[in-house]
């Protein structure tokens, strides 16, 4: 996956999507979120990212742009935004040390992953706020896309937060030949990739779906009926959770 060509496109995605779209538009998987916000939201997070890489470390509030300026048009700030954070990655080899979140992945390949997975999910936020058939990703970028929530979300943030489960419990998540075990519980989560289909057995629940509806899923964007889930449900319950608390 070029996650450098994945943002550049779906930025233009997410821009086309918006276009003459009234901003009051509520996102329907996410409650409470419009379309406006969403598009703000991602420019946003483009210019914070900007901050990280040139900064060398966390910008602090007030050396980042978090708002169109007076009179600026919200779709104008999101894709000035694109504009700069791709010509700053596109300036740097994504293995190039850089300042980021993730102790794991210090370099400027993830920010283009980051990048380009939230700028995907918004895209599809925003079509769906716009009423629009949701466009899909390849089973590449999907997949890439689960891998990512489970590592970096829910193994990693919710430490950062301080989140803990309130049992332990183990959950695979199974998308076409790729699995992966997530712990959660008082100790903390974690999430890891396997190769042995058997280690699936050691799960106390199981969660399966093809690549497209699981990276959906994962992020909040779609209900529980649109996966296939055996074994205990509260464990599952608790996945979820802990997943809305990282990713929200």
């Amino acid at each position: 996956m070029n996650a450098l060509e994945v943002l550049q496109r779906e930025a233009d995605l997410l821009a086309m999507s918006a276009i003459g779209q009234p901003p009051h538009k509520g996102v329907p998987a996410c409650p409470g979120l419009n379309l406006g916000e969403t598009v703000r939201h991602v420019g946003s997070g483009y210019r914070i990212a900007l901050g990280w890489m040139t900064l060398g470390r966390e910008p602090q509030p007030g050396e980042w742009q978090e708002y169109p300026e007076e009179g600026q048009d919200p779709l104008d700030f999101m894709r000035t935004g694109a504009e700069a954070v791709l010509a700053e990655l596109t300036a740097h080899d994504e293995h190039e040390p850089c300042a980021t979140w993730w102790p794991v992945q210090e370099t400027y390949g993830f920010w283009r992953r980051r990048l380009a997975h939230e700028t995907t999910l918004h895209r599809m936020d925003v079509q769906g706020a716009a009423g629009m058939e949701v466009g899909v990703v390849t089973d590449e970028v999907a997949i890439d896309g689960v891998d990512e929530v489970l590592a970096l979300w829910l193994g990693h943030k919710l430490d950062v937060l301080g989140v803990r489960g309130s049992r332990d419990s183990l959950v695979a998540v199974q998308v076409e030949d790729h699995l992966w075990l997530t712990r959660c519980g008082p100790q903390g989560a974690s999430a890891w990739q396997v190769v042995d289909p058997e280690d699936a057995h050691r799960a106390d629940a199981q969660v399966t779906a093809d690549p497209m509806t699981m990276y959906r899923w994962l992020w909040g964007r779609l209900p529980d009926r649109l996966v296939e889930v055996v074994g205990d449900h509260d464990a599952i319950a608790q996945l979820w959770a802990l997943l809305r608390l990282a990713t929200k």
